[in-house]
């Protein structure tokens, strides 16, 4: 992205009216940029203090002054020997109320993606095929990140790209106000959170409230024939996905080493290619860029060449080639990604390798999501499959292929007895098992 973080220029007086927060202390610094974590406050910094399940920000305050923040936005009754600082009710809402202050002075257009799965891929691919744009970080897709996201948007980029999550009704609502987006995608349904969605209605409701966030000019890009989201005739609606779509997948393959290759018709014409990030799934991620480029007149050409050098983020399809392949995608889990990640690893070149954990928040699925993902280990062949922690029911799909390990430390020494040189292992789960580290660890052995 070739676009550069901007000062915002406001007042204290700014923010003061734009959170009806009540300022004490000194009016007149200029604040440049908004921060959470005061080892990111510099000169020109506003502060606000956010409290998490594992900390409190305002614990943090007087670092972030002494650090060069011209002010703190704090709740009420904290902080009363720090100023210059505007209190205010709740932070987190305050933070918010910023970025609908910051949207309403942004001019480029703006896309925001929701999504079971491939939010942020689609936003990697995007980003990568749109010159100058400015995205969501890492996974920037809640209460805290989608806010922190508008601040941080430059006057000068040509796209804002907003990665949005959900875990139940209303959060999306939530945001609106503070995403206004001009191109809302949902990349696709799953059964993801359905401990807190309920069912699969309640999740197509609560991502369809960002179709709803669009003006009456705006679009709404959504994979074809998902009957969920087919609500409203008279919006404007670009769909991707098998045909008949505006933008058709017409193969999807992967190659020895991962990598996929594409050929997409769209308006006519067929558009051929391969992209750097693994998997035939990344196809029906990166079809849904182009929806989005086609909605926003990017040249389709130049949009496909970008994209195709887009690398995903860290932990996800991250593949390691040394004495065996290690294909770390271990940020997160549910039945479609753990799909799309056993298929490719089975396409790979290479005994395949699967070490699994919990799909995490699946409710009343959980045994029969575990269960299918374990038969289609072995379906596919793999010639074992390594469960670190809870089963949920992996064993019970493949009862001769499962060998179980309670933590990381078994999971490694069990690995030492089954890997040979070539092998591809694959180290996925729910971002709560911490698979990353037995990933990391393997990927700094293979390359030895």
């Amino acid at each position: 992205m070739s676009a550069k973080r901007s000062a915002l220029g406001w007042s204290l007086r700014d923010v003061e009216q734009a959170t009806g927060g009540v300022l004490i202390g000194n009016t007149t610094p200029t604040i440049e940029q908004v921060v959470i974590d005061s080892r990111t406050a510099v000169a020109g910094s506003l502060f606000v203090a956010i409290q998490g399940d594992n900390f409190d920000g305002h614990d943090f305050a007087s670092a972030a002054l002494e650090a060069g923040a011209v002010g703190l936005v704090v709740e009420q009754n904290r902080c009363s020997g720090t100023t210059p600082r505007i209190e205010v009710d709740d932070t987190r809402q305050a933070l918010r109320d910023l970025a609908v202050m910051r949207r309403n002075e942004l001019a480029m257009p703006v896309v925001a993606i929701t999504g079971s799965t491939g939010k942020t891929s689609t936003k990697d691919l995007i980003a990568s095929g749109i010159e100058g744009s400015w995205a969501s970080p890492r996974s920037y897709n809640n209460e805290i990140g989608v806010p922190l996201t508008v601040l941080a948007t430059p006057d000068d980029a040509t796209v804002l790209i907003l990665e949005v999550g959900s875990r139940g009704t209303g959060h999306i609502r939530w945001l609106s106000s503070a995403i206004q987006p001009d191109i809302s995608v949902i990349t696709n349904l799953g059964v993801v959170h359905l401990e807190t969605f309920g069912d699969e209605e309640g999740l197509a409701d609560a991502k369809y409230e960002l179709i709803e966030a669009l003006s009456e000019t705006g679009v709404a890009v959504l994979p074809a024939h998902e009957a969920r989201l087919s609500r409203n005739p008279t919006r404007t609606t670009v769909t991707f996905g098998d045909a008949p779509a505006s933008v058709e997948v017409a193969s999807a393959t992967v190659d020895g080493d991962g990598s996929a290759h594409y050929v997409l018709k769209i308006d006519g014409e067929t558009f051929e290619g391969s992209l750097s990030m693994a998997g035939a799934h990344q196809v029906a991620n990166l079809a849904a860029g182009a929806a989005v480029a086609r909605a926003l007149d990017v040249p389709m050409s130049e949009f496909l060449c970008g994209a195709a050098s887009g690398s995903g983020s860290e932990w996800r399809m991250d593949i390691h080639i040394g004495r065996y392949t290690i294909v770390n995608d271990a940020y997160n889990a549910n039945p479609q990604s753990v799909e799309g990640a056993l298929r490719t690893v089975a396409s790979m070149d290479g005994r395949s390798i699967a070490v699994l954990g919990p799909m995490a928040e699946l409710g009343k699925v959980c045994q029969s999501a575990h269960e299918r993902m374990g038969a289609l280990a072995s379906d596919l062949d793999f010639s074992a499959l390594l469960v670190v922690g809870p089963d949920h029911g992996y064993g019970l799909g493949a009862p001769n292929l499962v060998e179980h390990v309670i933590d990381i430390g078994a999971a490694r020494d069990t690995l030492a007895t089954l890997m040979e040189p070539g092998d591809v292992v694959l180290v996925k789960a729910s971002r709560s098992a911490g698979l990353e580290r037995l990933a990391l660890t393997l990927i700094k052995e293979a390359a030895q």
